[in-house]
């Protein structure tokens, strides 16, 4: 007697999500989704993969600021005292938080210094607006061009300290304490 098992209607659904996914993703297709192994996925996985590489290619290219209804659009920082910016800036970085915006490497950073990088170059950055994915947007804090200094003073262990002075053959600078340390909201697990 042959064994013959017949797919379940959850798996057929799978199967033509995925076909679908495929077809529509088709004319994004260049050689970084040729190098994605999704071989060693489940069905479902492979779906969620390509519905958020989809994702990615569809996503609007917007400016931070208009992430938000109304559009974000803070005081200019010199326009405001010690307290009042203390108080906004706190509102923004949870609202950055809310539209899964997350800040790093923050605490060499004072109030005002914080608050005039989000003002100057977060809110106005053009980035991919993605719905609906569990995915994060991590801005690095330590300056535009991440600023090696300031990572090398207040962030980096003495592991990472120790393999850049032997990559570079340049001398460290000398570790510093974090001036203002904080408690940011970050993603969850980390």
């Amino acid at each position: 007697m042959q064994n013959s098992r017949y797919p379940q209607p959850e798996e057929v659904d799978q199967l033509l999500r995925n076909a679908e996914l495929r077809n529509e993703l088709e004319r994004y297709f260049d050689e970084s989704i040729s190098r994605v192994n999704v071989q060693h996925f489940t069905l479902a996985a492979e779906n969620e993969f390509l519905a958020a590489m989809l994702a990615w290619e569809q996503a609007p290219v917007v400016p931070i600021c208009r992430w938000f209804d109304p559009e974000l659009r803070p005081p200019r920082p010199d326009s405001l005292g010690d307290g009042d910016l203390h108080k906004i800036l706190w509102d923004i970085v949870h609202r950055l938080y809310q539209k899964r915006i997350v800040l790093d490497f923050t605490d060499h950073l004072s109030d005002r210094d914080l608050y005039r990088l989000i003002v100057r170059d977060i809110l106005p950055a053009r980035e991919k607006k993605l719905e609906g994915l569990n995915n994060y947007l991590h801005w690095d804090c330590t300056g535009a061009s991440g600023d090696t200094d300031v990572w090398l003073r207040y962030y980096a262990t003495e592991d990472e300290r120790d393999d850049w002075a032997e990559m570079y053959g340049q001398p460290l600078p000398p570790m510093l304490p974090l001036p203002y340390p904080r408690q940011l909201p970050r993603e969850p697990g980390q």
